[in-house]
C-alpha cells in the first residue's frame, strides 16, 4: 500500500477527562524497544504533527505513561529561535538551572482554542530515556524549556491553566490574535 502511512492519529483527551489529572506511570525499560511501544511512539508523533503541536504527552492520548514527544520548527508563533529536533522523552526528570521565571503564551491540544500566559523556568537540565531506551541528557533554554515543562506537567497530572498566575490573559485564539498578538 504505497502512499499510506501505517501510523495512526490518536484521539486527544480534552480537559475534564480524568487521565489528564493522573500522575503517569513510569515506563518499564524492557518495554521500550518492543514493536508495540515503538508503534505507539510513531502514533504519538503522527498525532502531534496532525494537530500542529510542538509537543504531546501520552496522557493526552489516553495513555497514563511517562512519555512525551516534542519538536519545534521556527518561525513558530511569530518567534525566531533554534529548531528543536524531534525528541522522545521517556520517564523524564527535570533539574531547574535558573529559578527565574518568564511568562509567555501557551496553548494545549487538550484545551483547544485557548491561550494564556504562563510563568516557566528559563533554563533546565533534562534527563530521560530516548526511544531506544538509552540515557538522554540535555540542557533546554527559553521556548525549548517551556515546551519540556509543559509536557512534563502533563505527566504529573497538571495542565498549563494550573500554572497561570494571572487568569486575566486567558483568551480564545481568535481574541488572542486580535488583541494580544504582537
Amino acid at each position: 500500500m504505497t502512499g499510506f502511512s501505517k501510523e495512526m492519529i490518536l484521539k486527544v483527551a480534552r480537559l475534564g477527562h480524568p487521565v489528564l489529572r493522573q500522575v503517569a506511570e513510569a515506563v518499564p525499560p524492557g518495554k521500550i524497544r518492543t514493536a508495540e511501544f515503538q508503534r505507539f511512539l510513531d502514533d504519538m508523533i503522527e498525532t502531534m504533527y496532525e494537530y500542529h503541536g510542538v509537543g504531546l504527552a501520552a496522557p493526552q492520548v489516553h495513555v497514563s505513561q511517562q512519555v512525551a514527544v516534542l519538536e519545534v520548527k521556527y518561525p513558530h508563533d511569530h518567534k525566531e529561535g533554534e529548531d528543536v529536533p524531534l525528541t522522545v522523552l521517556i520517564n523524564p526528570k527535570l533539574k531547574v538551572l535558573d529559578r527565574n521565571e518568564l511568562s509567555d503564551w501557551e496553548g494545549c491540544l487538550s484545551i483547544p482554542d485557548l491561550r494564556g500566559q504562563v510563568p516557566r523556568f528559563k533554563w533546565l537540565e533534562v534527563t530521560a530515556l530516548d526511544r531506544e531506551g538509552k540515557r538522554l541528557q540535555f540542557v533546554a533554554k527559553d521556548f525549548h524549556a517551556r515546551v519540556v515543562q509543559h509536557e512534563f506537567d502533563h505527566l504529573q497530572g497538571r495542565v498549563y491553566l494550573d500554572r497561570m498566575s494571572e487568569m486575566k490573559t486567558l483568551s480564545f485564539l481568535e481574541e488572542h490574535a486580535r488583541y494580544w498578538s504582537e
